[in-house]
């Protein structure tokens, strides 16, 4: 293809006429300084690449299974067929989907994603739609347990200018690890949690009064009685949004939920796709939808979901607990959605301030918000020379609770 004259453009040329193929899919389950990321990066014969991240917590190493054989069919493949690619990945066992199988997706997608528009020198965002807004509203999380402090920080943030806060559970009943087998495990009650974080959620409301937007996530620690009791125990209007008090897997609790309490639901995190979306948002059970990119499947998936949120009016708030390329990625989500409440933004609390020398290109808070960003790709680079990386991986797991009577409970 020959532009006219005066109108050369390389990408377009490249993207037009030339082909591009996979050379490498790297993986990289990283220790980060408080758990491991799993970063990827692909790269095509050009000299493009990109990175995504998958966000299967505790569970990288299964993740990097599942990349090790997707990459014996990638390498060689256009980058620019990301849709295509995504439907192979996706459609290429017997038994489809499962959050292993689409964190792996969803980090191969996002990268693609950031190879494609670094390729053609334009943000993520503009393989989306374009940009719909300019800037990025947020939310932060509390970091002192419910309790005298925590109000005290509520007013602090509140001061520094957030406008939608959510707080922690209370862990009063952990006195002593459960060894009932001998092996210590913390103890969580729902019932004496609930007590004591009630008390202290009104006593926030009370002293921020209207000027933010709170919620709490429960962490799906709570059964449908538990969790409409918990409701039921604070004055209306106490709570914007009650994230995640039980488990997903059946959405008819949340119906049963839903009918016991006026309090809006921010449910979906643990979504591995559409299809898992789908009850909770044609039904109305969810207000806010916690969409993870990392998990659902990447930007192809994401914005599939972010096109029913809107034929819902169900705004989008996305689970964002990960490292900058997660970060970057719901970044550029955002910005090309029209429906959108708050990103989840987890840097002002310790463990989240990411090693520059690991990541010296992120996404960095401005105030209390995240500017969209004009420059090509996600706006994100991984070093991976870094000592981090050479240390790499190590075992972290999840805390095992326990409840009082020594039985399992979520974490």
């Amino acid at each position: 293809m020959r532009l006219p004259s005066g109108q050369a453009d390389e990408p377009r040329l490249r993207y037009a006429g030339t082909a591009m193929k996979i050379i490498a899919i790297k993986s990289f389950p990283v220790w980060a300084g408080h758990r491991n990321l799993f970063v990827l990066k692909i790269e095509s014969d050009d000299g493009s690449y990109g990175y995504g991240e998958a966000g299967l917590s505790g569970r990288e190493l299964a993740v990097q299974g599942a990349i090790d054989h997707f990459r014996r069919f990638l390498i060689g493949e256009d980058p620019r067929r990301i849709g295509a690619l995504w439907q192979r990945v996706y459609r290429s066992q017997y038994f489809e989907g499962g959050r292993v199988l689409t964190a792996a997706l969803s980090a191969i997608d996002i990268a693609l994603h950031d190879l494609v528009a670094r390729s053609l020198g334009v943000p993520v965002y503009q393989l989306l739609g374009g940009k719909q807004r300019d800037r990025v509203p947020c939310f932060v999380t509390t970091t002192t347990q419910p309790g005298p402090g925590v109000v005290d920080e509520a007013e602090r943030l509140v001061a520094a200018g957030w406008t939608c806060i959510r707080t922690g559970i209370g862990y009063p009943a952990v006195d002593e690890p459960y060894e009932g087998d001998g092996r210590p495990d913390p103890v969580f009650d729902p019932r004496v949690s609930m007590a004591h974080t009630a008390e202290w959620i009104v006593k926030v409301r009370e002293a921020v009064g209207r000027r933010a937007a709170l919620g709490i996530d429960y962490h799906h620690r709570l059964s449908v009685g538990e969790a409409a009791s918990f409701c039921q125990s604070m004055p209306a209007g106490t709570l914007d949004f009650l994230e995640e008090p039980i488990r997903d897997e059946t959405p008819e609790a949340y119906d049963a939920l839903q009918r016991m309490t006026p309090v809006p639901m921010a449910i979906g995190e643990e979504f591995a796709s559409k299809w898992q979306f789908r009850p909770y948002l044609e039904r109305g059970i969810s207000a806010y939808a916690r969409l993870d990119i990392c998990n659902v499947g990447g930007f192809t998936e994401a914005m599939k979901v972010v096109g029913m949120c809107e034929a819902h009016y169900i705004d989008l708030m996305p689970h964002n607990p990960l490292g900058p390329v997660s970060t970057a990625a719901c970044i550029h989500l955002a910005a090309a959605t029209p429906l959108f409440a708050w990103l989840e933004e987890r840097s002002p609390e310790l463990g989240f301030d990411f090693d520059s020398e690991l990541f010296p290109v992120q996404p960095k808070l401005d105030g209390v918000t995240h500017r969209v960003p004009d420059t090509p790709g996600l706006g994100v680079e991984f070093n991976e020379d870094a000592p981090a990386v050479k240390k790499a991986f190590e075992f972290w797991e999840n805390p095992h609770l326990r409840r009082s009577d020594g039985s399992h409970t979520n974490w």
